[in-house]
């Protein structure tokens, strides 16, 4: 009942920076948290970054000072600014988000994913 959809994935040499975007859309009353993960071949997912409703946000040690999430409330909207890129940050990243439907019921959704590769 709650579609994500991630745009933004991208080849880009090390270095560079993508920035990545998130839509929510639905029967959506409320979005509590907005959240990046990342997966990589033969790795666990990991979250990257996380936005509450307030604005409060938590990264990954490995991307904080390179990474910045910010969201859009009117537009159920998150991104996801990835600077100073290296291959290590290539993987699938993936959109997730949790809230309350119109009907007051809980949600978690998940994007389908969008592949960021980092390469010379």
């Amino acid at each position: 009942q709650v579609q994500l959809v991630e745009s933004g994935g991208d080849l880009v040499q090390p270095g560079g920076s993508l920035r990545l975007s998130c839509v929510a859309s639905g029967s959506i009353f409320s979005v509590n948290f907005m959240a990046w993960y990342r997966q990589a071949p033969g790795e666990e997912r990991e979250r990257v970054a996380i936005i509450t409703s307030s604005d409060s946000t938590n990264y990954a040690a490995s991307v904080k000072g390179r990474f910045t999430i910010s969201r859009d409330n009117a537009k159920n909207t998150a991104y996801l600014q990835m600077n100073s890129l290296k291959p290590e940050d290539t993987a699938v990243y993936y959109c997730n988000a949790g809230g309350r439907l119109v009907t007051r019921s809980p949600f978690t959704s998940w994007g389908q994913g969008t592949q960021v590769t980092v390469s010379s």
